[in-house]
């Protein structure tokens, strides 16, 4: 959740195996980077014949699953690599040995890397730039899109559903239609952190872990963090460049309890960094997994019974204030390498406005969004939360914490602070 703007690993123990050579866990076997000129991921010119391309054979594939759907490369990591200079149409090629992490410094091709284009190219060729990292499980092989590009590394998600021929990978002839493929969803794939799609619209999708304070959430979340990124959890790789969040806010939060069935849940007022209000709105009659959700930014509004009478006025909803909060959150993201479905675990602290005494502290499972070009299985959410919750439960074991998963909610918790407490419930405006 932002508060001023709408929402919007690699795995290190793969083994080295002989290129095109079959592999009984069903891992990739063969990959290569592929370099080339900028105009082929933003149209700015056509693919000609006289174009250069560089292709990386890589010692072994970043990923474990094939296909997979989302690759990180380090640059560093790469170690020493040879550079299979060519141009498109095969009439000119040359050779090249680099290191990895002096291929992009700064961003900017490095010297091994333009002298190979020069070595194939007469013309004055624009950026160089990742273009795909392509692998292969030996009979078939599959073509992964440059999103987003650092001087340290490079993201990569698959955009080819059926996979290309692996025999001939270094002739280019898959080239064109990835190209085509790209082409297609270039506002999917070329605009920063907008590759990315619900698979459940307008829905949350959630298990909540209570946890009997005093809970050090700080050391908690960092702790996580470190044995999530350090693959601790097989299969899954910290959210690009977007791993960790804290956030600390308020909650001006309504029970909804009418006209219908239908509208119960809550409606929260958070207060933005621009001076406006989101308001959260949930739909649920009990504590449940699967909640619908609506987020609503750019609410001029104050609490001075402005919120009570948007309530009433614009909702059209029969409701009852609750009190107040604050919730401070500390967050990591991270997603599927083979799905490119995202997920986050927070820890969070509530305390009461009004009394600040009274607490609640808990650990969170979100299905977030998903990172990725080709049609998603939902069906694969539900199985890798169970999976992700498994782990975490034995995670939060481990320090002593709760680890029964439940649906407990903020609102039950001040419906509940309201019932043990009376004088905590808000007057009527």
């Amino acid at each position: 959740m932002e508060l001023s703007r709408p929402p919007v690993t690699r795995e290190n123990d793969v083994s080295s195996t002989t290129p095109g050579t079959a592999d009984a866990a069903g891992r990739p076997q063969a990959a290569w980077l592929v370099l080339g000129g900028l105009h082929l991921l933003n149209g700015t010119a056509p693919l000609a014949d006289a174009d250069p391309v560089v292709l990386v054979p890589l010692d072994r594939p970043f990923e474990q699953t094939f296909p997979g759907n989302t690759v990180v490369v380090d640059w560093a990591a790469l170690g020493t690599v040879r550079l299979e200079a060519r141009d498109v149409a095969g009439t000119r090629t040359h050779g090249a040995v680099a290191q990895g992490a002096g291929l992009f410094p700064d961003m900017l091709p490095g010297a091994e890397l333009r002298a190979a284009v020069a070595a194939v190219s007469d013309a004055a060729n624009g950026p160089l730039v990742p273009l795909f990292y392509v692998s292969s499980d030996g009979t078939s092989a599959h073509v992964h899109s440059q999103i987003r590009f650092l001087a340290e590394d490079a993201c990569f998600i698959r955009i080819t559903e059926e996979p290309v021929p692996a025999a001939g990978i270094e002739e280019l002839g898959w080239l064109p239609q990835a190209l085509a493929r790209h082409a297609e969803q270039f506002l999917f794939l070329n605009n920063h952190q907008r590759y990315y799609r619900k698979c459940f619209p307008g829905k949350e999708l959630e298990y909540k872990y209570t946890l009997t304070p005093p809970v050090d959430a700080w050391t908690f979340t960092l702790e996580l963090y470190r044995d999530v990124k350090g693959g601790a959890l097989p299969g899954y790789l910290m959210e690009y460049r977007d791993e960790y969040q804290a956030w600390d806010y308020l909650n001006h939060l309504f029970e909804v309890t009418g006209p219908t069935e239908d509208e119960r849940g809550y409606a929260s007022f958070i207060p933005t960094t621009d001076g406006k209000h989101l308001l959260k709105r949930k739909w649920y009659a009990e504590d449940a997994f699967e909640r619908r959700e609506t987020h609503t930014y750019g609410l001029s509004l104050a609490d001075d019974g402005g919120f009570e009478r948007y309530v009433t006025e614009e909702l059209k909803v029969e409701a009852v204030r609750l009190p107040s909060f604050r919730r401070v959150r500390y967050d990591i993201n991270f997603e599927s390498a083979r799905t490119g479905h995202v997920y986050g675990i927070f820890f969070d602290h509530c305390s009461l406005v009004d009394a600040r005494d009274v607490t609640l502290n808990q650990c969170e499972l979100e299905y977030l969004r998903s990172r990725t070009a080709v049609e998603p299985d939902e069906a694969d959410v539900s199985k890798e939360m169970a999976e992700i919750a498994t782990w975490l439960e034995s995670f939060l074991r481990e320090r002593g914490l709760n680890s029964e998963r439940g649906f407990y909610s903020k609102r039950t918790f001040l419906k509940d602070a309201v019932a043990a407490r009376p004088e905590l419930a808000r007057p009527v405006v």
